[in-house]
């Protein structure tokens, strides 16, 4: 028997690319707020003091109000995504003004111009729906996680969904090694590495390999195989902004990247071979990536005898069990003939990924077994 998949994530308005909104007669602060807004990839709507525009109060997604025209503003209906932009740490009366104008924060220049830039670009991108991260982890060394994290990612891709997959494992090899894609045309983790506040999502998922009608980032045949957790934080902060499903597989050992990964995920799976020394390994794993990732899951992987059955195997390890994996004889030799783990719907791999995300993608967000 499978447990309910239930992963926790935020939920959001569907999101729709529209201009922002800035309000102020401040020259100065009007050329530091298009300068953030350039950052952000937006072009905004600049009313200088007065609303020209008939509805652009009630239409734009995000307002961007100077101090200066606080007090001009007051009184206009209340809505959400206003925000008072001050330059002086010192004047506790902007909080009054915030509150008689209804705006949800103040931000004050150029202390917060990071978060502001943020959430310029939120609104640039049409940010709605996060994508559900997926996180597949091995109990030990050869137990099958990177195979599962390209059979979900294949199937999720098959099924219609925007997709991507992330190699977080440095030591793995390469997703696109494993996808038959080594020489595909795209960027890999070398070029991501000195990345730092955000990435934007369209242009991360445009840089990428495309395998199997979804992207991947992998890593390069290079020695490189160290990537700051700030990098990761905004990589796949990136991925996960586009929508759909993200699947990421993870290295055992949590270093600052991997943990930095482990906090995006939403839900994660730990294959576990059906042998007692896998079960110990396995423990270890769990018992350090749970410090970290609070839903994770095992996939005992088959076959299973009578004396270590799948919901022993999980109730030894302390997890919810999501599934038993039944072994595919012939998947070396797909492998060989340029087919993709879970390349085959029909097949052990391809049946228990289409089972895993009818469960995981119900009515669009967590699920019920």
């Amino acid at each position: 028997m499978t447990a309910s998949i239930t992963p926790e994530r935020p939920s959001a308005t569907e999101g729709q690319r529209s201009r922002p909104l800035i309000v102020t007669e401040d020259e100065a602060l009007l050329d530091d707020l298009l300068r953030l807004c350039a950052a952000a990839g937006a072009e905004p709507e600049v009313a200088h003091g007065a609303l020209t525009r008939r509805g652009s109060w009630e239409a734009a997604p995000l307002i961007l109000v100077g101090d200066d025209s606080a007090a001009r503003l007051t009184g206009r209906a209340r809505r959400q995504g206003v925000l008072l932009i001050g330059r002086d740490l010192d004047d506790h009366g902007i909080w009054r003004r915030a509150v008689a104008l209804g705006a949800d924060n103040v931000a004050f220049l150029p202390d917060a111009e990071t978060w502001l830039v943020d959430r310029i670009a939120d609104v640039a991108e049409g940010v709605g729906r996060q994508a559900l991260t997926v996180g597949v982890i091995g109990g030990r060394g050869g137990a099958g996680a990177s195979t599962l994290a390209c059979a979900l990612a294949v199937t999720a891709a098959r099924s219609g969904r925007r997709t991507m997959l992330i190699d977080a494992d440095p030591l793995g090899g390469g997703l696109d090694v494993l996808l038959g894609g080594e020489g595909a045309q795209g960027l890999r983790w070398p070029a991501f590495a000195e990345s730092r506040g955000r990435v934007a999502g369209s242009a991360l998922e445009e840089s990428l390999p495309e395998l199997h009608a979804l992207r991947v980032l992998s890593w390069d045949r290079g020695d490189s195989v160290v990537i700051p957790a700030s990098a990761m934080r905004a990589v796949l902060a990136a991925a996960r902004r586009r929508g759909g499903v993200v699947v990421v597989d993870l290295p055992r050992r949590v270093d600052d990247a991997a943990a930095e990964a482990l906090s995006q995920i939403d839900l994660g799976l730990l294959v576990v071979p059906a042998e007692l020394r896998a079960v110990a390994a396995a423990h270890r794993v769990a018992s350090t990536v749970g410090m970290v990732l609070r839903d994770l899951r095992a996939v005992v992987r088959g076959p299973c005898g009578p004396e270590l059955g799948d919901e022993e195997i999980a109730e030894l390890l302390g997890l919810p069990l999501a599934g038993q994996l039944p072994p595919e004889p012939g998947l070396a030799d797909a492998f060989e003939g340029g087919e993709p783990p879970g390349g085959s719907p029909r097949g052990p791999l391809g049946r228990f990924c289409a089972e895993f995300w009818a469960r995981a993608l119900a009515d669009e967000g967590g699920v019920t077994a």
